[in-house]
C-alpha cells in the first residue's frame, strides 16, 4: 500500500463515528423541499482555519464548523449535499510540491457517507495567485516552464480526482480565473506559461479523471453596472470554452449577495434584475446549467435591529432565489454555511456599527431565522424540473 493510500485509510478510520439521524431528506427539510421540485440543497462544512496562505488570518472558531455537534445535526437534518469549505483547495491538500494530504477532506467525506450526503468538489484550480500554497511563490518551473506547468497542473487534477473517486458528483474545475476589474484572465504562473490553454488542460484532464462528474466553471460575477466588466469577461470565457469544445457543463454562480456582502453589494432592484437576467439568458443559451454554489446574504447595509435586519436579509434572499430558480437550468442551491457563527463574512466587509453579521439560515444559537423560511418558500414556489441525469 502506498503512503498516500495508507494515510487515506487511517484518516477514514479516525473519522468514523455513529451516523446522525438520517433525516436529511425529510419532506419539510430544505433538501426535501428542493428535491420535491427536482432540485437539491446543501452547504459547505469546514474542519479548520480557512485563511488564505497570503491573506488575513481567519478566526478558526468560525471556520471549524464541523467540530460543532449542533452544526452537524442541522446539516444532517437540512442538507442533501456537502461541499468541503477549504479541504480540497491547493493550499489545504498540497503542503509541498511532492506531498498530497487528504486527511481533512477525508473527515468530511466520511461524515457525508455516514449521513447519506452527496459531495461536491471545490476546487481543482483556484486560478488566483493569492490562493496557491506558499511554496508556489518560489516554485522552479525549470528550463521548459510550459511543460512543467502542464505537468504540475495535470498531476494535481488527476491525483485529487482519483482520491475523490465516484463519490464526488460535481467539480468546480476552475474557480475565479476572470479578473473583476479587467474582465481578462488573471495573471498567474499557469496563464503566464500556458495562456488560455490553462483552462483547456484543466477541463480535459478533469473529464478524463472524473468521467461521471458535472464539470463547472465557478465565479462571483454579480448584477449591477459596476459588475458589468466581470460579467462580460465570464461570458467571453464561456463562449470560448464552448466554441473550442471544452467539457464545461455548468456555470457556478457563487451568490455572495447583499449590501456589503463582498464587492457585489447592489440592491437587486428592477434594473439590477434586468441586467442579471440578461446575463443568465446568455449563459443558458450556451446550453449550460446554472448552479448556486456559495449562497449567503451580507447585511452590512441593513439596520442594526435584529428583527428588521433578518427581515431584510430574508426578503432579498427570496427575491434572488425566486429569480434564479425561475430558470429550470438551475440544478441545486449550496449555502456557504448554515450557522452565522462560522460564516466567513464575519471576518470580511464588517458592519460600520461593529455588530456581527447574520448571513446564514441559522443564528449563533442554532435557531432558524427568517432566511431559512425564505429559502424554503423559494423552493415551494419554484417550477419543477428533472434532477441531473
Amino acid at each position: 500500500m502506498s503512503e498516500l493510500s495508507r494515510r487515506h485509510m487511517l484518516a477514514l478510520s479516525a473519522a468514523a463515528f455513529a451516523p446522525l439521524p438520517a433525516v436529511a431528506r425529510a419532506p419539510d427539510s430544505l433538501n426535501g423541499l428542493a428535491a420535491a421540485k427536482g432540485l437539491r440543497f446543501g452547504s459547505c462544512l469546514g474542519t479548520g482555519p480557512s485563511g488564505a496562505p497570503h491573506g488575513p488570518a481567519f478566526d478558526p472558531r468560525r471556520s471549524a464548523s464541523y467540530d460543532d455537534p449542533h452544526v452537524q445535526a442541522i446539516f444532517a437534518r437540512e442538507c442533501g449535499i456537502l461541499v468541503p469549505e477549504n479541504e480540497l483547495k491547493w493550499y489545504a491538500v498540497r503542503p509541498t510540491p511532492h506531498v498530497f494530504d487528504f486527511t481533512r477532506a477525508d473527515t468530511l467525506m466520511a461524515f457525508a457517507a455516514a449521513n447519506g450526503l452527496m459531495v461536491r468538489g471545490h476546487t481543482l484550480l483556484w486560478n488566483s495567485p493569492r490562493w496557491f500554497p506558499k511554496w508556489f511563490e518560489t516554485y522552479d518551473f525549470g528550463t521548459r516552464p510550459a511543460t512543467e506547468a502542464e505537468r504540475l497542473l495535470t498531476e494535481h487534477i488527476k491525483t485529487v480526482c482519483a482520491h475523490g473517486g465516484d463519490t464526488i458528483f460535481a467539480w468546480d474545475v476552475v474557480n475565479e480565473t476572470i479578473d473583476h476589474d479587467t474582465g481578462a484572465l488573471r495573471d498567474t504562473p499557469f496563464t503566464k506559461y500556458l495562456g488560455p490553454a490553462t483552462l483547456d488542460i484543466a477541463f480535459h484532464t478533469a473529464r478524463a479523471a472524473a468521467p461521471h462528474a458535472q464539470l463547472v466553471y465557478n465565479d462571483y460575477m454579480s448584477w449591477g453596472p459596476r459588475n458589468a466588466v466581470h460579467r462580460d469577461g465570464v461570458l467571453k470565457l464561456l463562449e470560448r470554452m464552448k466554441k473550442t469544445g471544452l467539457p464545461v457543463q455548468a456555470l457556478g454562480v457563487q451568490s455572495h449577495i447583499g449590501p456589503g456582502a463582498t464587492e457585489a453589494g447592489d440592491v437587486f432592484n428592477a434594473e439590477d434584475q434586468k441586467s442579471w437576467r440578461g446575463f443568465l439568458d446568455a449563459v443558458v443559451a450556451m446550453d449550460l446549467d446554472l448552479v448556486i454554489t456559495e449562497f449567503d446574504v451580507g447585511d452590512q447595509g441593513f439596520p442594526a435591529d435584529i428583527a428588521a435586519r433578518d427581515a431584510g436579509v430574508a426578503a432579498l434572499a427570496k427575491d434572488y432565489l425566486d429569480l434564479m430558480l425561475s430558470y429550470r437550468q438551475t440544478r441545486y442551491v449550496m449555502a456557504w454555511g448554515m450557522v452565522d457563527t462560522y460564516s466567513w463574512l464575519r471576518d470580511n466587509a464588517p458592519r460600520a456599527d461593529g455588530l456581527p453579521k447574520r448571513p446564514c439560515p441559522y443564528d449563533e444559537n442554532y435557531q432558524a431565522k427568517p432566511m431559512r423560511e425564505a429559502i424554503a418558500a423559494a423552493f415551494r414556489a419554484a417550477p419543477a424540473r428533472n434532477w441531473l441525469t
